[in-house]
């Protein structure tokens, strides 16, 4: 009879597990450990694939009556407990931890197989080699940081400068910009001129007697010259 769930496959663990943590049915670690009726204790699901077949207990072949099962909570515990070793240990990881931890190591863990992020990449590397493993493969496309919109990819990436391409840029506008400065200036200074020879021509204009005022003081002259 084969099973699709079983227990712990027994080379996981750093030390050999005590044999009353073994399942009867699979031969592994107990997962989620229970006893039945007997008190004999199986892996829960392993038992309950049994008991589909037959209403005997694996080992004693007594009849299974009453509650089905109990769960062991402290056996659990102490299985939980148990020290592991990281599934990826033939790719170089060296780390030990407690069963319970298992997939939380294997979601972090630097030798872990992953695919590369890059669009397009079909690669698998390990966690720990997926940074250079992006910076080199032929896929990897990225957005300049410095924010001037250039995509950049492996064929223009060590090339790319954009601080000495803003800094041309900025300089070339401030220097259109000096420039303009300097023709508003120019246009300042000649409209002060112009403006100063106005005031001069409308003082002088002012200063000057009117042609009506000067017209009586000529009648005057010829009515004396008359009489003489």
């Amino acid at each position: 009879m084969s099973y699709s769930f079983r227990g712990y496959d027994l080379d996981i663990f750093v030390e050999d597990p005590d044999h009353d943590l073994l399942c009867s049915i699979c031969h592994g670690v107990m997962r989620c450990p229970v006893m039945i009726s007997c008190n004999h204790v199986f892996c829960r699901k392993c038992i309950l694939q049994w008991l589909k077949r037959q209403q005997t207990c694996p080992c004693c072949r007594t009849e299974v009556r009453g509650k089905l099962f109990v769960l062991m909570h402290k056996l659990k515990r102490k299985i939980n407990s148990l020290q592991v070793k990281c599934s990826n240990e033939q790719t170089g990881c060296p780390a030990h931890f407690p069963l319970l931890r298992s997939r939380e190591h294997a979601e972090t863990c630097p030798f872990g197989s992953v695919g590369c992020t890059n669009v397009g990449c079909q690669a698998e590397v390990l966690r720990k080699d997926l940074s250079e493993h992006s910076q080199v493969c032929e896929y990897w496309r990225q957005m300049c940081h410095m924010g001037c919109g250039t995509l950049l990819g492996p064929e223009n990436r060590d090339e790319h400068n954009c601080y000495l391409e803003l800094k041309e840029a900025y300089a070339t506008q401030l220097n259109k910009l000096q420039q303009k400065a300097r023709h508003m200036e120019t246009l300042s200074s000649q409209m002060s001129r112009q403006i100063l020879l106005l005031k001069g021509n409308l003082e002088t204009e002012q200063n000057e007697p009117r042609s009506e005022e000067l017209e009586p003081t000529l009648q005057t002259g010829n009515i004396g010259e008359t009489a003489r």
